[in-house]
């Protein structure tokens, strides 16, 4: 309790904006642990909105204005990973594993259907975000959609680990495991350096 306290504090030296944020994520997820994480979809989606609050909480500290497309592809992604943690918790629940109340309301065809709905949401929000004019005005560039390539490669392995592999637990586990990912994850960040900093 003392540690929430002195981080909220220093939040509120560092910007109003910044302490507001803080405050937030802090009581959504006292509500989410207290009541919330028991109710089917909405878990999900407070699960995902605080990684929202955390690029919105960076962005405060960096002085960047976040973009609206990168909120989008951020929460998409997020609930994209999220269906498919779900997803394996279905699947441990009907080995007899014990697991959260909520999980009562997600079976495999919902979460299925969730998950590939949520890859394609993911996407398209990618590439929307890639060839906004905002995106071309800071970074100044337009070929950025080229990325859109290394994104879509990793939704579909991604998939393929959850679907046909079956192995998909924890997210930041498939990615240190997964040499696939890892290249996937450094040519995106490749390219996108070099397109939107060296190549014009």
């Amino acid at each position: 309790m003392l540690t929430i306290y002195f981080f909220t504090f220093c939040g509120f030296l560092i910007s109003i904006q910044f302490f507001l944020i803080l405050i937030s994520y802090f009581l959504l997820n006292l509500a989410y642990s207290i009541k919330l994480k028991r109710i089917p979809v909405l878990d999900i989606a407070i699960v995902s909105f605080n990684y929202i609050l955390r690029i919105t909480a960076g962005g405060v500290l960096i002085n960047v204005e976040i973009s609206r497309w990168i909120i989008i592809v951020t929460y998409s992604l997020a609930l994209f990973l999220t269906l498919v943690k779900r997803r394996e918790d279905v699947i441990l629940a009907s080995r007899g594993f014990e697991i959260k109340k909520s999980m009562s309301g997600y079976n495999l065809e919902i979460l299925n259907i969730g998950i590939s709905l949520m890859a394609g949401v993911t996407i398209i929000s990618y590439i929307l975000y890639t060839i906004s004019p905002d995106v071309h005005h800071r970074l100044r560039s337009d070929k950025l959609y080229i990325t859109s390539l290394f994104v879509i490669l990793g939704i579909l392995r991604y998939l393929q680990i959850t679907f046909i592999e079956k192995n998909s637990t924890d997210p930041s586990e498939v990615i240190i495991k997964d040499k696939f990912l890892q290249i996937i994850i450094i040519l995106w960040l490749i390219s996108f350096y070099l397109l939107a900093r060296v190549i014009k």
